[in-house]
């Protein structure tokens, strides 16, 4: 399972596909118990207030509560996250300051030209 685990997040990694999924929920102790049980997801604590991340046969998917606009936000990988965010931004494109989460990687919140969200997701530490 580790090796499968592993070609996995080199393929993320390296080709710009899904990599990384946050929920965010205006609930998350009752959207984690839904999850749970919907996809028989198994649920990792972390933090408080019931946040966590749920490992899927292929992603993990992080969730968060108190959000005032539940949703999902979809984070692409990719190799070199700060040359990402520099094609982001010379695209018309909007890029906040990346986060480091230790044991997930680096993360940027993105909007397109138009103010659609997104996420940039690398495991490398690239700065």
């Amino acid at each position: 399972m580790a090796r499968r685990f592993d070609t996995i997040w080199a393929t993320a990694m390296s080709h710009d596909i899904v990599s990384f999924v946050e929920i965010g929920s205006a609930d998350a102790s009752q959207t984690g118990a839904f999850f749970q049980q919907l996809f028989e997801w198994q649920f990792h604590p972390l933090g408080a207030q019931s946040e966590g991340w749920f490992q899927t046969s292929s992603i993990k998917i992080g969730m968060h509560g108190n959000d005032p606009l539940p949703g999902f936000l979809v984070f692409f990988g990719v190799p070199d996250l700060d040359t990402a965010i520099a094609k982001v931004l010379s695209l018309g494109g909007k890029a906040e300051a990346p986060t480091e989460e230790p044991g997930f990687g680096r993360f940027c919140f993105c909007t397109d030209p138009s103010g659609l969200k997104f996420g940039l997701h690398s495991l490398r530490s690239d700065h």
